[in-house]
């Protein structure tokens, strides 16, 4: 069977063209009627086909970004610009200028969690009980346990500590089992309860909250700007939810026995933090130019905790934990300040705009700086707890 082609051919003439009879304006269309193709689909095919048909959410450069995605530009390109939800979500696993930003904090959020976890879970092991050693060293019990085998262990239950006393041999001196009747009986100073906990896992839990913040931050706010003011709000509540919760474990362990001293530290620096949350919530306090004020905001709060620092260094200066767990909280406001000075300078993409667009600009290292410094404290926060259950006040 034959095709047919059809071919039409319009010829327009204007006044003013008749003078010009050779060379009259003409409009030519032909369509070719052929299966599965309309009429006017013609420029459409021919760009899918030579692979002109531009993408909707391809990476663009600084200079085509709305002005709510404009913080830093150093970075010149590789940016998403008003993603819908769902493949701003997807582009957690694809290649841009916030991969890396978005990892670093979800990495660390899940390491946190872990670390949580098993602080929750873990047993205390058993150790030897030195609040008994009197009895080995007294005239009387030194000449009564050396013809006596015993063990003396204490443990902590759900109820507290206890003390296990088991007689390997039967005692010549009844003055012996009266006096290990009544240390087991007798709680040791200090030994009546496990020291609380929530000063510790609040800290936990603003570390991880600062971290998932941040990594939704830097995963969802190139959506649109309204996204972009709610999720860098709730950024900068996690920053300064990390810095006062910080502080807990420092100030209200090391002051257990103080409880002045203790109320008035933790009540000044969560004003701080509550002061620090209402003034971000300002729209001008999100903008480029005022990168060093929120620096200096975040470190002028960071570096308030040098005074119970110091404070605790003053009565406690001759313990092993107070010095051990200062230097833990000297390596965390190192990381911290170092990552300031890196967040609020922008180098090194400063000194080579666009080489760092995927790896290796401030934002990153920042984040790595984050992270390490709440692992730093949250040794210190071990340290802590084992120095007050062992000794209480």
């Amino acid at each position: 069977m034959a095709s047919t082609v059809t071919l039409e051919k319009t010829t327009t003439i204007q006044s003013g063209d008749m003078d010009d009879v050779g060379s009259p304006k003409t409009a030519m269309k032909s369509p070719l009627l052929m299966k599965g193709r309309k009429v006017g689909e013609d420029d459409a095919v021919a760009d899918k086909c030579c692979g002109h048909k531009k993408n909707k959410f391809e990476l663009v450069s600084y200079d085509k970004i709305p002005e709510f995605l404009k913080h830093n530009e150093f970075i010149v390109d590789y940016y998403r610009s008003e993603w819908p939800i769902k493949e701003a979500l997807l582009s957690a696993f694809s290649i841009h200028n916030e991969t890396i930003n978005v990892w670093t904090h979800l990495i660390g959020f899940f390491v946190f969690l872990a670390l949580t976890v098993c602080a929750a879970t873990m047993v205390p092991m058993e150790y030897e009980a030195p609040h008994y050693s009197h009895l080995a060293t007294t005239s009387t019990g030194l000449a009564n346990i050396t013809s006596n085998a015993m063990v003396l262990r204490s443990y902590y239950t759900s109820s507290g500590p206890s003390v296990v006393a088991t007689i390997m041999k039967a005692p010549r001196n009844v003055s012996v089992e009266t006096d290990l009747a009544a240390a087991a009986l007798s709680p040791a100073p200090g030994h009546h309860h496990r020291v609380a906990r929530w000063p510790f896992y609040a800290y936990l839990c603003g570390a991880m909250f600062c971290l998932l913040m941040s990594s939704g931050c830097h995963l969802l706010a190139c959506h649109s700007e309204h996204a972009s003011y709610v999720l860098l709000r709730l950024d900068y509540a996690g920053i300064t939810g990390l810095i006062v919760t910080s502080f807990y474990p420092l100030v209200y362990y090391t002051f257990l026995c103080d409880q002045f001293t203790q109320s008035l530290y933790l009540g000044s620096i969560t004003a701080s933090g509550a002061a620090a949350v209402a003034v971000s919530l300002l729209p001008v306090f999100e903008r480029p130019e005022l990168r060093w004020a929120r620096a200096g905001l975040f470190a002028c709060m960071g570096m308030s905790g040098l005074v119970p620092i110091v404070h605790k260094l003053l009565v406690f200066g001759d313990r092993p934990e107070a010095l051990l767990t200062t230097a833990y909280e000297m390596a965390m406001g190192a990381c911290y300040l170092a990552g300031v000075v890196v967040y609020a300078t922008r180098v090194p993409e400063r000194w080579m705009p666009g080489r760092f667009d995927l790896v290796g600009h401030s934002h990153q290292l920042f984040h790595t700086l984050v992270v390490a410094g709440a692992y730093a404290h949250y040794l210190a926060g071990l340290v802590y707890l084992g120095w007050r259950d062992m000794e209480g006040c």
